[in-house]
């Protein structure tokens, strides 16, 4: 792979040029590949670089969502004139689509960001033990979240005797999302993921352990990149071969994020990527005859009387009313830690007031 490469390459478009001021034109603009405990591996014109956070830029950080991750883009500074390869990260570039999830930290409902300026998400689950159309729906609401194109990837073909089945169980929830089945074992439906590969665009390998997002980047790079790994017979789980997210060029045109397996796939998103995710429900909806229509014994629910007529299956309700459950409990969290958050900021303000030395005559 050459060393060095336009930043066009690596996805800067107007959006981040945009962004840059008078000021910082003679900053390093750099994309993070990598992300270590208290080091960046960082991608520009220059080739591979190694960055640190300004401490300024991470005291100023209101939480770790707004610290650079991978697929962000960074204007940096030298750490050493002498060595050009070690930079100072300045400033993280607003990002124009974000893959985000709900952090497993503590109780706080914190967000991670799985993968920044990601072009197209390629949701991956196995043709094996590992398949679940419950799964999907839940990654698509995400991805439809993320500002990113949602793509899913059928992987494990060649181990599949009931493929038709499955698609057929597969196709309430797609949504018109793309789905291309695929094994990077034998190279079937290969070619038609590598058509997203274009210059300058980012995919996103998103999915749980064991379902082949490594050996599919490895396939499309050509190369034996990553790891891959093992599942177990009875329910085709894998352990996490990648352990990191990673971004990484693909010779010809666009970059690749292979991300650690997701056991749980906690939610990080609002009522209009449900919406978006569930339009089929929504559009019935809109002819029930209360618009409060709770979509269970009302009169005129056109919901259920769809699912009398077999337009639509009960299960895709079902899945529809859990995740509005879990939006409206994630909503209710979300601004029950907001007030705490003010009411504590409103105690240390009134703390520093009281401490403040009074002027005697």
């Amino acid at each position: 792979m050459n060393s060095t490469v336009s930043l066009e390459e690596l996805g800067w478009r107007s959006f981040f040029d945009q962004q840059v001021e008078d000021n910082d034109r003679n900053l390093i603009a750099a994309r993070v590949t990598r992300r270590d405990v208290g080091r960046y591996h960082l991608l520009g014109e220059q080739g591979v670089l190694y960055g640190i956070l300004r401490g300024r830029a991470r005291a100023e950080a209101t939480s770790k969502a707004e610290l650079p991750a991978v697929g962000d883009w960074v204007l940096c500074t030298p750490a050493d004139p002498s060595d050009p390869k070690n930079v100072v990260i300045e400033r993280t570039l607003e990002r124009f689509s974000k893959f985000s999830r709900r952090s497993r930290e503590a109780e706080r409902f914190d967000e991670q960001i799985v993968a920044a300026n990601v072009d197209t998400v390629f949701i991956v689950t196995g043709l094996d033990d590992n398949f679940s159309p419950t799964r999907i729906e839940r990654y698509l609401l995400l991805a439809w979240e993320s500002g990113a194109r949602p793509v899913i990837v059928l992987s494990k073909a060649d181990v599949c005797d009931d493929l038709e089945e499955r698609l057929e169980t597969l196709a309430p929830v797609t949504m018109g999302t793309p789905v291309h089945v695929v094994s990077a074992i034998s190279g079937a439906g290969m070619d038609d993921l590598a058509e997203y590969l274009k210059p300058g665009e980012t995919i996103a390998l998103l999915g749980s352990s064991g379902v082949g997002k490594s050996t599919i980047i490895n396939a499309l790079l050509g190369y034996e990149r990553f790891k891959t790994g093992e599942v177990r017979e009875g329910d085709s789980k894998g352990r996490h071969t990648t352990t990191f997210r990673e971004l990484c060029r693909v010779e010809g045109g666009g970059m690749l994020i292979d991300t650690p397996g997701m056991r749980e796939i906690q939610i990080w998103a609002d009522d209009a990527a449900l919406s978006g995710s569930f339009e089929d429900i929504e559009s019935i909806a809109a002819r029930c005859r209360f618009n409060d229509c709770s979509h269970e014994s009302e009169p005129g629910c056109a919901v259920q009387e769809a699912i009398r007529e077999g337009q639509l299956a009960a299960t895709r309700l079902a899945s529809y009313r859990k995740l509005q459950r879990e939006l409206t409990f994630f909503a209710a969290k979300q601004d029950a830690q907001l007030r705490a958050e003010r009411k504590g900021e409103r105690k240390k303000f009134a703390r520093t007031i009281r401490k403040r030395p009074t002027k005697r005559d």
